[in-house]
């Protein structure tokens, strides 16, 4: 059996998510964007937009600062000239995934027939759910509320009774989660949503695959995008469950498409997938958003960076150890530190700042190096984000070194 360093196996799943290649020395275009998500797959998506929403912050972290309206018009618009490429599902958490990648996706379509949550919401409105499906028909690309306002217009005798917002809402989600409706655009991150066959290419709903081939393409994907993963790490990246995940890793290493290894410090299995270069230079400076591939399974990067990480939001301020939105900062392929940012965009003098409210340097690492990487970084994601300073806290160890830097 292969064995590896710990430093290899980081070092490998660095390069696999893209950061040991050097960004594009021109504008961020289409082709990037595909081949980007063609190596990390998905793109989360998450509401919270104190600094940026989530799934623009991962593009931004491989491929420096680019045009939004890029990743906008790929994911939420479609010409004959520019096709749609992403679409959204519960491809992690909610996420953009490949337009391509939808079949892929079909038995967890089935498993949410009725919906990921809220089951006895739709199984007890059978009739509403056939009315959302056809105020959407004549509608096109709506709202939840557009939906429920055009279902209250319709005749009382014709329609039923009046509606609850929520079941309403309730029930289009599950008719998105089931691939019956899915976004079409997003106004203000509202979701709009449309019939699936209006959205995606024909091809794209007639391709039909295997509940157990789309499972062990989902694992073989996940061993691509992770570089050297074990099997929880595997399954979690799609959010499979064990009884779909281990036959899927089994089957996959007597095919001979993963290879099983052995890494050092770690107590469990680890898999590569055949062909996959193993890293040996320390490559990877980033901004890490709190939903990033790279760190959004907590027990991974705590054994493989040795960096314990929480997101906060929803602890109280008082009781919060690093801050609300904490970005962790890769630095040569170490995570070294962590900053709390908020885009501040209407501040009492009119001026616009990247506010690094709190900054924080992981033990052992030296402040002033990290403070002067990062600065760099700080100063790339306030010009991305069209904020004119950058400025700094109180909070943390690293704050005095951090304002010496900028």
């Amino acid at each position: 059996m292969t064995r590896l360093t710990a430093d290899a196996a980081r070092r490998t799943a660095i390069a696999a998510q893209g950061f040991a290649e050097p960004k594009p020395s021109g504008p961020v275009t289409r082709a990037h964007l595909r081949r980007l998500v063609s190596r990390i797959q998905v793109l989360q998506l998450d509401s919270v937009s104190v600094a940026v929403r989530a799934h623009y912050a991962p593009v931004f972290s491989r491929l420096g600062p680019y045009d939004r309206d890029v990743l906008d018009r790929s994911a939420w618009s479609h010409s004959a000239r520019s096709p749609r490429l992403l679409v959204e599902y519960w491809a992690h958490e909610a996420a953009l995934m490949a337009v391509d990648d939808w079949p892929l996706m079909r038995f967890r379509m089935r498993e949410y027939e009725h919906g990921r949550w809220g089951r006895e919401i739709v199984r007890n409105n059978a009739k509403l759910a056939e009315d959302v499906v056809a105020a959407v028909t004549e509608l096109g690309p709506s709202t939840a509320g557009q939906i429920e306002a055009h279902l209250e217009s319709e005749p009382r005798g014709r329609k039923g009774p009046w509606w609850d917002r929520s079941e309403t809402k309730w029930l289009a989600e599950a008719l998105w989660s089931a691939g019956v409706l899915t976004t079409a655009t997003r106004v203000g991150f509202a979701r709009h949503y449309d019939l699936t066959e209006r959205v995606l290419p024909p091809e794209v709903l007639a391709r039909e695959v295997d509940d157990e081939e789309a499972v062990r393409e989902l694992v073989l994907r996940a061993a691509t995008s992770l570089g050297v993963a074990t099997e929880t790490d595997l399954r979690d990246y799609f959010r499979l469950n064990p009884k779909q995940s281990k036959p899927a890793v089994a089957a996959l290493v007597a095919e001979g498409e993963l290879e099983p290894v052995e890494v050092q410090g770690w107590d469990v299995p680890a898999y590569l997938r055949a062909g996959q270069t193993v890293a040996r230079r320390d490559r990877g400076t980033a901004l890490l958003c709190p939903f990033d591939p790279l760190i959004f399974f907590r027990p991974r990067v705590e054994r493989m960076f040795g960096f314990h990480y929480r997101i906060e939001i929803y602890t109280p301020a008082a009781k919060r150890q690093f801050g609300y939105y904490v970005w962790p900062f890769l630095l040569d392929g170490h995570l070294v530190g962590r900053v709390d940012l908020k885009a501040e965009r209407n501040r009492p003098d009119g001026s616009t700042a990247l506010h690094v409210v709190g900054a924080f340097t992981e033990p052992g690492r030296d402040p002033v190096r990290v403070a002067t990487a990062l600065a760099v970084e700080l100063r790339s994601m306030a010009s991305w984000l069209g904020l004119s300073d950058v400025v700094v806290g109180e909070r943390g160890d690293l704050v005095t070194a951090l304002r010496a830097a900028l």
